[in-house]
């Protein structure tokens, strides 16, 4: 006769208990609890049976920024000679278009137009727009037309700022996100990296701040260290250990959440609903690369081709 191992542990005159870790069942709750980030609503990564998930199409205006970020990809990319050329690398018929992942879009002097291209080839496309925020004005704001406005920002002061992105910028990101933040006719976002030991502290000022004025969402994201940014982040002080652990980025979010609707990556937030509380506690994510790469294949638009 079979035994479950409750059943055995009582016939050896021992009763079962169940481990149970306080921290671990707030952070499955909050997990649970979670949405999606607005950004990632129809990105193949949310499909957890899908067995090569690529991100939302782009339209990539140019891999110049005027920032240059201690942790930054498309910094990366630069140097390794595999940033994208300019162009829409996509499908037909996107649910969804962000521009754009590598560079600072806004530095390009056609934004605009290809701001408003997209809108016309695709109508039934949700348009994000990416971007550092540190150029954008009121008027250049009246000219464009997005769903959604991912504005960066990794920390909660001019200094640490400008330790991270090398630019003295803050007061006009702090101002792109006061412009954006106002218009409640898009989706307002403000998106930081999650880097303890250099920012983590930071994040929930950064979500107070955002919140104060008129953003909608924070996505937190974690840190992807390319080996390229090792040295310049092991200066800037990250706890690498500490990157890697699921439970301290929620840790932080969880902080966050009490100033602003925080989320974190969708395609991350899917692999973690699936986990059990103890697992969820002390689950690691792998966070080295060493260079990002484009799944998607640059596509011709008609209007470009003309």
């Amino acid at each position: 006769m079979r035994y479950s191992w409750e059943e055995f542990a009582r016939k050896m005159g021992v009763e079962p208990q169940i481990l149970e870790n306080e921290e671990a069942r707030l952070l499955k709750k909050f997990v649970d609890d979670m949405l999606h980030p607005s950004h990632c609503q129809y990105c193949q990564g949310l499909d957890l049976s899908n067995p090569n998930p690529v991100h939302h199409p782009s339209y990539e205006l140019t891999p110049a920024c005027n920032h240059d970020c201690i942790f930054c990809y498309s910094n990366v990319a630069v140097k390794l000679g595999k940033a994208p050329k300019p162009g829409y690398y996509g499908w037909e018929n996107p649910k969804a278009i962000t521009v754009s992942q590598y560079g600072e879009p806004l530095l390009s002097k056609r934004i605009v137009e290809v701001n408003r291209m997209l809108r016309e080839r695709f109508p039934e496309a949700r348009l994000d727009l990416q971007t550092n925020g540190s150029l954008l004005t009121e008027e250049l704001w009246q000219k464009l037309d997005f769903d959604i406005v991912m504005i960066s920002l990794d920390a909660s002061t001019r200094e640490k700022h400008l330790k991270i992105t090398n630019a003295d910028t803050f007061d006009a990101v702090v101002n792109a996100l006061r412009i954006v933040g106002s218009d409640k006719s898009v989706r307002s976002v403000v998106r930081t990296i999650f880097m303890p030991g250099i920012n983590d502290e930071d994040i929930p000022r950064i979500a107070e701040l955002a919140s104060s004025l008129g953003i909608d969402e924070m996505h937190l994201q974690p840190l992807t260290v390319h080996e390229l940014n090792v040295d310049r982040l092991r200066k800037a002080g990250l706890d690498f250990e500490r990157a890697e652990s699921m439970r301290e980025l929620l840790k932080t979010a969880m902080e966050a959440k009490k100033y602003i609707d925080v989320r974190i990556s969708g395609c991350l937030l899917a692999q973690l609903k699936r986990m059990d509380a103890l697992t969820l506690f002390s689950v690691k994510r792998v966070a080295r690369e060493v260079a990002p790469v484009v799944k998607r294949t640059r596509e011709n638009l008609k209007r470009e081709q003309e």
